[in-house]
């Protein structure tokens, strides 16, 4: 018995690994969708700079120009954008690819599976939130400085001040009031709101070329002299660690793709906005950050009130009320992206089952808009902008961000190496691919084959992408006999582990200790570069997309070890509320989403199609396809008799020995 004990354990491991590793596939016409594809280029390009550019380039450039960078802060700008635009031309790939809400999320549950997928939607869901608390908490003190502090002193004087650590000094009733209004204003529809949006980031963009002019107008040279401390006073580590804080003021960008269900057409716009966004934004900071320590020295500079203090110097006070407008302008679209962001991100996870199912109810036709979901988005942004002192939630908010990053660009080359079926009539009629979990040694018959009437150069394209090239065929005992595309997982997954050891290591040796010291370096060096030149061996995939990231796997690589350099440096403290954060969504997953699953009513095929609302429709919306026979096939033609779940667990054989 217990021979029958440890098959029936591995059986159901097999059963429960297979499930976090599921992943899902796309069927039917890949625009069709119950939300309202109305977004042009334009006006997913302007969410995207508008939720950029807000509260950072009025307040983020005088920190980091005062106390890190000063007039180098050019520079930190410069070093931030070029990070983050590395994962904003993955996620720009993955936009073409998969044109679906829930950003990173439905990337990755795609890519590489559902256990991760959740982590990440997760994670985005508080990156949102504290997102958008924060942009409220950062206008309602704003309004407050305008107005002499009476708004504080009037709530301190009813409520008193709270002493808790985590909690704020009073209770911000007027940020409170601003997520409410402004998830109000994003529950009329999304072109609604989205002309909202414009009007205010194109406000916002005048008022921020009217601060360069003025800033160019009257620059002083003088002011980046030596005797003033010089251009780069804190020197090249200062920064980088401006540079760190920097990378803060793009993280909006993922908004556009967030978009990409309500986008007319993805495929072009998504890569569009993106790039364009991504451009415009590192433009105006750096010329920002230029002409603001060209007006004053660094070391006068306001942190708080940085432009109209230096507008001030200049005697421009005229325009102090322009910088004034459009600070008022710039926090209103940041906080309208986040809250635009939020309920689409708890709307994909509804949608697949891993979350409560009213969060993706349509019943409200009219704006076709989840406004369950879009209420409790709201009203949680705002209890935290109520309460809770920002400051010390706002980097937290950062490692789900540079997870969701890094991840993000390692699906990139995972997806870059993985066969693809034919794409017929505009449809993605994939058939689900084993998880890691069921795949054996079957390379000759991993690839699904194409129909009779396929060309031969697609037939040749099935057959050797995700295989090594001829030329590297000396990695054979390597990298062969295995399913096409899966050495290149296996290498990502070990690329990664090693960036991050390496990072680890360099971030504690506080000092070289001789050889020992920095033998681990080179040893892990050693493992990054064989990973890269094992996925380098391999064919890529040749599908034409109307936007791939170019100098793939560099490119995703050199994003991933970025973000994995950046998540090192957070704080101990930020981690650990990162681990209770993980610890509430893990719960959620294995009591509920695991269960729920819409891939659990048999590994099928999605569909997204009918604008019925809630998700228990057969057909309506967030229906799941039965596999079909062909795809079913092919499943069990890769995975071989050993992974078929139908075989029993202890034989007729084995009983029969054990009878007395």
């Amino acid at each position: 018995m217990p021979g029958a004990r440890h098959k029936i354990l591995g059986h159901v491991l097999s059963g429960f690994c297979h499930k976090m590793n599921r992943r899902k596939s796309i069927h039917g016409d890949s625009l069709d969708t119950p939300l309202n594809r109305c977004l042009t280029t334009f006006d997913i390009t302007l969410l995207g700079v508008g939720h950029m550019v807000g509260a950072g380039i009025y307040v983020l450039t005088g920190t980091v120009a005062r106390h890190m960078a000063g007039p180098a802060t050019a520079l930190s700008f410069l070093f931030a954008g070029i990070t983050s635009t590395l994962a904003a031309l993955c996620y720009a790939e993955f936009g073409t690819r998969i044109p679906r809400a829930g950003s990173a999320y439905a990337y990755t549950y795609v890519s590489i599976g559902e256990f991760w997928a959740f982590i990440i939607g997760w994670n985005i869901v508080l990156e949102y939130m504290i997102g958008a608390a924060s942009v409220a908490r950062a206008w309602s003190g704003y309004l407050d400085e305008m107005v002499g502090g009476a708004i504080s002193n009037a709530t301190i004087s009813v409520t008193g001040e709270l002493h808790e650590t985590l909690l704020s000094r009073y209770p911000d009733v007027l940020a409170f009031v601003i997520c409410i209004v402004a998830s109000l204003i994003l529950a009329v529809g999304v072109k609604t709101s989205a002309y909202i949006n414009n009007g205010l980031t194109i406000l916002n963009l005048l008022v921020i070329t009217l601060v360069i002019f003025l800033g160019f107008y009257y620059a002083d040279i003088s002011n980046w002299s030596e005797k003033n401390g010089g251009f780069m006073p804190y020197g090249f580590s200062g920064v980088l660690a401006g540079a760190a804080t920097c990378f803060y003021a793009f993280v909006g960008f993922d908004s556009i793709s967030a978009s990409s269900e309500e986008a007319k057409d993805p495929s072009r716009s998504i890569p569009i906005a993106t790039i364009m966004s991504m451009g415009l934004v590192a433009v105006g900071y750096i010329l920002v950050a230029i002409a603001l320590t060209l007006m004053v020295p660094y070391q006068t500079i306001n942190p708080d009130a940085a432009l109209p203090a230096a507008l001030g110097a200049v005697h421009a006070e005229w325009a102090k009320y322009a910088v004034a407008v459009g600070a008022v302008c710039g926090m209103t679209t940041t906080l309208l992206g986040s809250l635009f962001s939020l309920p689409r991100c708890l709307y994909a996870m509804s949608v697949d089952g891993l979350l409560f199912g009213f969060l993706s109810d349509m019943s409200n036709n009219k704006s076709q808009i989840p406004i369950s979901n879009l209420i409790i988005s709201g009203f949680s942004s705002a209890l935290i902008a109520l309460l809770f002192d920002l400051e010390k939630l706002v980097e937290f908010m950062s490692i789900g961000t540079l997870l969701a990053y890094t991840i993000v660009s390692a699906a990139v080359i995972i997806l870059r190496y993985r066969p693809t079926p034919t794409i017929e009539d505009k449809s993605f009629c994939v058939p689900q691919l084993d998880s890691p979990c069921d795949r054996e040694d079957s390379s000759a018959t991993g690839t699904p084959g194409t129909d009779n009437g396929s060309s031969s150069s697609e037939m040749f394209e099935a057959l050797t992408v995700g295989r090594l090239r001829a030329q590297y065929a000396w990695l054979e005992p390597l990298a062969g006999g295995r399913a096409p595309g899966s050495a290149v997982t296996a290498c990502v997954y070990v690329f990664t582990i090693a960036a991050a050891a390496l990072c680890v290591h360099n971030h504690f040796l506080a000092e070289p200790a001789g050889l020992w010291a920095i033998l681990p370096d080179v040893v892990l060096s050693c493992i990054i570069i064989a990973c890269l030149v094992v996925i380098w061996a391999h064919q890529q995939s040749p599908a034409r997309l109307p936007f791939r990231v170019p100098w793939v796997p560099l490119l995703p690589a050199a994003s991933v070890l970025l973000n994995v350099e950046l998540m090192v440096n957070l704080k101990g403290l930020t981690w650990a509320r990162f681990a209770i954060w993980m610890t509430f969504g893990l719960l959620l997953y294995f009591l509920y989403g695991i269960h729920h699953s819409k891939l659990g009513e048999g590994v099928g095929l999605l569909s997204r199609s009918g604008s019925g609302g809630g998700g228990g429709s057969a057909r309506g919306w967030g229906a799941v396809d039965k596999t079909s026979a062909i795809a079913r096939r092919v499943g069990r033609l890769a995975r071989g008799s050993k992974g078929d779940d139908r075989k029993p667990i202890i034989c007729d054989d084995e009983l029969a020995r054990r009878d007395p």
